[in-house]
């Protein structure tokens, strides 16, 4: 059984804001939208933070646009207008918004770079998508790009391009070639974090700004968990 997640939501670190997005680095164990679980999520946070900033009488707007697996970390844009929503959803169905991720993986990696291409099956009862090296019944094309950035002693940090974005996309295709995700119990992983997180971080994003028409490339640190500080990059 996962151990319980230790949330540090209430402390929002506020990456990029302006008066249409707005940027937050998500810490493990944060949900972005509302679930059964009923616990505060960072949509609901981030309306509190700008509510209490701009002074904002009633209800503030935040559209989500796109979410991160709770026990993962890293960079979610939110759009603080209904125009920005629009567009944004745009520029991720068209996939012109580069997210970069790295992850940590048990093993030292030998191969510097690679194409992974899997046909993912997701099981929504189990809440996992299961990669097969063919198309199967109900499978959808996944396909990711991973480079060595660091050998950590036991474990090596990889970052990772997705040239699509399917259910726990990174997590079942590393799983997939025997690289586990470090901490992911629910891929394989051979025990958790401490915090209950997983050493997945959204580290970067990238596209044009959908109402300024700016480039933007935001940047995410890492979380505090100790293997995180040993990366040099």
């Amino acid at each position: 059984m996962n151990p319980k997640i230790i949330s540090t939501s209430q402390n929002l670190q506020v990456l990029y804001e302006d008066n249409h997005i707005i940027a937050i680095n998500k810490r493990p164990g944060d949900i972005v939208q509302g679930d059964k679980t009923g616990d505060v999520p960072l949509s609901e946070l981030v309306k509190a933070y700008i509510s209490v900033k701009y002074n904002k009488p009633g209800k503030v707007y935040l559209g989500v646009v796109h979410r991160l697996d709770r026990p993962t970390s890293g960079i979610v844009v939110f759009a603080r207008t209904s125009k920005a929503t629009t567009r944004l959803n745009k520029l991720f169905k068209e996939k012109q918004i580069k997210k970069t991720y790295w992850a940590i993986v048990e093993g030292l990696v030998t191969t510097k770079q690679k194409t992974l291409t899997h046909y993912l099956v997701r099981n929504p009862t189990r809440n996992k998508s299961y990669a097969h090296d063919h198309s199967v019944s109900d499978s959808k094309l996944a396909i990711l790009h991973f480079s060595i950035v660091q050998l950590l002693q036991k474990y090596t940090l990889l970052t990772i391009d997705l040239e699509t974005g399917r259910h726990h996309q990174i997590r079942s295709q590393l799983s997939k070639i025997g690289y586990c995700i470090k901490g992911d119990l629910k891929y394989g992983a051979k025990r958790s974090n401490p915090d209950g997180s997983i050493c997945l971080h959204a580290r970067s994003i990238e596209f044009i700004h959908p109402v300024k028409k700016e480039h933007i490339q935001i940047v995410a640190s890492p979380p505090t968990l100790s293997i995180w500080q040993n990366i040099t990059s």
